[in-house]
C-alpha cells in the first residue's frame, strides 16, 4: 500500500496531500521527509519522472504537468513492488487536471502576476494564504479513494492468476523430460506436494540431466562426436599431457649460500647500488612528469591542473586540427548534436512542442550521448528530462539553440558538485579541530574502493604524491589482502619512489610517506584498524587505505569491504572506475554504493555509509568521450574528485563543469 501521496506546485505550495500512515504523517511534515529529500536531491538535479528515487527505506515515484507547473508525487516502503504506481500517478494527473484545470489555471497565473509585480514578501504570504485549497478539493478525497482502491484491486486480481496459473503448471507437469532445464520450475514456483509427487519431480530432474550428457569420459578417455552419435574414444596419456598447460619453471636454488654475482643478477630494484647517480636520477625524473606538474598558490598550496577539453600541443594539435576538419562533413551526415537543431526546422515561431514533435530530436540526442561513452540508461534519463522541460513550451526561430540550451542546462545540473570537493579542505579542517587534552588528534581517512584492475592502487599513489606535496605525513595501509602476491610488493615501491621525490625544493621527502602491512591472508579491517592506531600515535596526517578489487555480484566480498567501512568509518570512501567502462558505471557503482550501505548498516555499526565521490582512472584514452563522467555522478549524486591521465606521479587532474558540458556537446 501506499504510505504518501501529494500534489504540488514547482514553486513550493502543496495543493493537496494524504498520508496513510501515522508514521507516514508525522515524516511528512518534518523537513526530512522524502518528498522534501525528492525536491533538494532529485528535482534540483533534473532527474527525470521515469526514474524510481529511494530515501530512507522509501521509494518515492513522480510525474509532471508542465503547463501547470505541478509536481504529482507518490512515496511508499521500498521493500513492496507497487507495479500499478506508473499508471496510477498518469490517471491522478490526468483526472486531477480534468476536474480543476480553471482553478488551477487562474492559480498559476495569480502566482505569475506576483512574481512580476515584485511585491514585498508579507503581502506575497497573504496572497497564497487567501486561496482554500481544503475548500477547491473538497470533492478529490472520494475520487482519489475510488481511484487507489480500483488500481489496488486490480493488481490483487493479477496476483491471484499469477499464482494460480503457476500451481497448475507445477501440479500438471507431467510431459517427458527434454534437455531444455529452462523448463525446470523455479524455487519460486514451487508449491507443497506429497512425498510420490516429489520423487516423481526428482526423477524427471536425474532424467532432464542424464539427457544433457550425464558424466563425461574419464582420464585418458577423449568424446567424438559423429553423424551416428557419440563414442568415446580412448587418448593415450602422452598425448593428455601433451595439452595440459606448461608450468613456469621454478628457480633452482643451491644449498650454498648465493654469490654477489648471483645477488646482483637477482636484484631488480631501481636504485640498486650498481647504479650510478646519473641513471637514478634519471629514473626519479621518469616519475614525475614536469609538463604535467601543478601550480602552487601564493600560500604555498600544491593544486593539480585543471583538465582542459581540446588542450594539446605541438604535432598532436596540428593531427587533430586536421581530423576534424576532415571529418567535419561525416559527422554532420552521421546525426551528432549539431544535427539535432535542424529537425526542428520545419517549426514555426508559434509552435508548441509535442511529445510527437520531440521524439525525433530526442532519440537522436540519446545516440549522441551515447555515443559519447554515456550509458544507455542514464542517455535515456537525461534526454527525457530535456522532454519534459521542453514539452508544452512554444519555440521561436532559433529552435536548435533552444534544444542545446535544455541539454546543456541539465548536464551542468547534473554534473554541478553537491558537496564540496575540496578535499584538502576537509583534511585541514579536521586536523586543526580543537580536541580536549587527554584526546590525541585522530588523522584523515580515504578509503578506495572499485573493481578489479581500474588501478587503485596507482592512483592512491597520485594522491600521495599531491597530499606530500602540501605538506602531509601519510601513512598508505595494504588492506589488499585477497590476491596471494603483488598487492602489497606494488605499494612498497610506490612508498620507496615516493620518498625519493623532492617536496618544496627538498631533495627528498623520507619520513613523510610510510607503509603499514601485515602481509596477506589477514583481515583487511583489522588491518586498517591497526593502521589508523598508528597513524594516530606517530603523527600521521592521513591514512591512505588501499583494498582489493572485487565485482560488483560477489556477495562474500562486498561484506568484507562493509565490514572495513563500518569498522573504521573513514572521512571518505572513494569509488576509483575506469573513463572506457560505458554501461558498466550504473552496474557497478549501483550496487558497490548498494552494498555498502545495506551490509554496513546490519552490521549493527548504525546509518549505513555509501561511497563519497569518484575518481575516474585512464581519462586520456577517451579523448572527448568523456560520458563516464556523467553515468558516474548520475548515479550516486557525488563528485568527482580527480581524473588519471598517465603514468607518472603528476598525471592527476581536477574536473571542470563547463569543460566536461562543452566536451559531451561537441560534434
Amino acid at each position: 500500500m501506499l504510505d504518501h501521496c501529494s500534489i504540488s506546485h514547482k514553486g513550493g505550495v502543496v495543493l493537496w496531500s494524504r498520508s496513510f500512515t501515522p508514521e507516514a504523517s508525522h515524516i511528512a511534515s518534518s523537513s526530512a521527509s522524502p518528498v522534501n529529500s525528492l525536491i533538494r536531491e532529485a528535482l534540483i538535479e533534473g532527474r527525470t519522472a521515469e526514474e524510481k528515487y529511494e530515501k530512507d527505506g522509501y521509494a518515492v515515484k513522480w510525474t509532471f504537468m508542465n503547463d501547470l507547473e505541478l509536481i504529482f508525487v507518490v512515496a511508499y516502503q521500498r521493500i513492496l513492488q507497487l507495479t500499478y504506481v506508473d499508471d496510477l500517478l498518469a490517471a491522478l494527473r490526468n483526472l486531477f487536471i480534468q476536474m480543476f484545470e480553471p482553478f488551477l489555471a487562474t492559480f498559476v497565473a495569480s502566482l505569475h502576476a506576483l512574481n512580476s509585480s515584485k511585491l514585498a514578501t508579507p503581502v506575497a504570504g497573504d496572497t497564497t494564504a487567501s486561496w482554500n485549497f481544503a475548500k477547491a478539493f473538497e470533492s478529490w478525497d472520494k475520487v482519489f479513494d475510488a481511484l487507489l482502491k480500483s488500481f489496488e484491486d486490480k493488481a490483487a486480481q493479477e496476483r491471484k492468476s499469477r499464482f494460480r496459473s503457476t500451481v497448475q503448471v507445477v501440479s500438471t507437469d507431467n510431459s517427458p523430460p527434454s534437455d531444455d532445464l529452462s523448463t525446470i520450475p523455479s524455487e519460486s514456483s514451487v508449491v507443497p506436494q506429497d512425498e510420490q509427487q516429489i520423487a516423481r519431480n526428482v526423477q524427471a530432474l536425474k532424467n532432464r540431466l542424464r539427457g544433457r550428457g550425464g558424466r563425461r569420459g574419464g582420464r585418458g578417455m577423449a568424446r567424438v562426436e559423429s553423424g551416428s552419435g557419440r563414442d568415446s574414444v580412448p587418448v593415450s596419456d602422452s598425448e593428455s599431457n601433451k595439452r595440459k598447460t606448461k608450468s613456469k619453471t621454478q628457480r633452482k636454488w643451491g644449498d650454498e649460500a648465493p654469490s654477489e654475482m648471483d645477488m646482483a643478477s637477482l636484484d631488480f630494484s631501481v636504485d640498486k647500488p650498481s647504479g650510478t647517480d646519473g641513471q637514478l636520477s634519471h629514473d626519479l625524473q621518469a616519475l614525475v612528469d614536469k609538463a604535467s606538474l601543478g601550480t602552487r598558490t601564493r600560500d604555498g598550496m600544491y593544486e593539480v591542473k585543471d583538465w582542459e577539453f581540446g588542450a594539446k600541443d605541438g604535432e598532436d594539435d596540428v593531427i587533430a586540427r586536421a581530423l576534424k576538419s576532415n571529418g567535419t562533413a561525416a559527422k554532420q551526415a552521421s546525426g551528432s548534436l549539431g544535427a539535432l537543431g535542424s529537425l526542428f526546422a520545419r517549426l514555426t515561431g508559434t509552435k508548441v512542442l509535442t511529445q510527437e514533435d520531440l521524439k525525433p530530436v530526442l532519440e537522436g540526442m540519446k545516440q549522441h550521448l551515447m555515443k559519447k561513452n554515456v550509458a544507455m540508461e542514464i542517455a535515456d534519463k537525461v534526454c527525457e528530462g530535456v522532454g519534459e522541460s521542453l514539452e508544452g513550451k512554444k519555440v521561436g526561430i532559433q529552435s536548435n539553440n533552444a534544444v542545446r540550451t535544455a541539454l546543456s542546462s541539465s548536464l551542468t545540473r547534473i554534473l554541478t558538485p553537491k558537496t564540496s570537493t575540496d578535499l584538502l579542505l576537509s583534511i585541514r579542517t579536521k586536523l586543526s579541530s580543537p580536541l580536549a587534552s587527554t584526546q590525541q588528534r585522530v588523522p584523515y581517512s580515504i578509503t578506495f574502493v572499485g573493481v578489479n584492475g581500474v588501478g587503485k592502487s596507482t592512483n592512491l599513489s597520485k594522491v600521495c604524491f599531491w597530499l606530500i606535496q602540501n605538506g602531509m605525513r601519510v601513512l598508505i595501509a595494504a588492506c589488499d589482502t585477497f590476491r596471494s602476491v603483488g598487492a602489497v610488493e606494488q605499494l612498497r615501491v610506490h612508498v620507496r619512489n615516493l620518498s625519493m621525490l623532492g617536496v618544496n625544493g627538498a631533495t627528498d621527502s623520507k619520513g613523510r610517506v610510510e607503509l603499514f602491512e601485515k602481509g596477506y591472508g589477514k583481515d583487511a579491517a583489522g588491518i586498517a584498524k591497526e593502521a589508523i592506531a598508528h597513524a594516530k600515535e606517530n603523527d600521521f596526517d592521513v591514512v591512505l587505505i588501499d583494498t582489493a578489487g572485487r565485482m560488483q555480484d560477489n556477495e562474500p566480498l562486498m561484506r568484507a569491504l562493509a565490514k572495513l567501512v563500518a569498522v573504521n568509518n573513514p572521512d571518505k570512501i572513494l569509488f576509483v572506475g575506469e573513463a572506457l567502462v560505458g554501461n558498466e558505471a550504473v552496474d557497478q557503482l549501483t550496487k558497490f554504493d548498494r552494498a555498502l550501505r545495506d551490509f554496513s548498516s546490519a552490521s549493527g555499526a548504525g546509518k549505513g555509509r555509501g561511497i563519497d565521490g569518484m575518481i575516474v582512472t585512464k581519462w586520456d584514452t577517451v579523448d572527448d568521450k568523456v560520458g563516464a563522467a556523467l553515468s558516474m555522478t548520475y548515479v550516486t549524486g557525488q563528485p568527482i574528485i580527480f581524473v588519471g591521465c598517465g603514468q607518472t606521479y603528476t598525471d592527476l587532474r581536477q574536473l571542470r563543469v563547463g569543460n566536461v558540458v562543452q566536451a559531451i556537446l561537441s560534434d
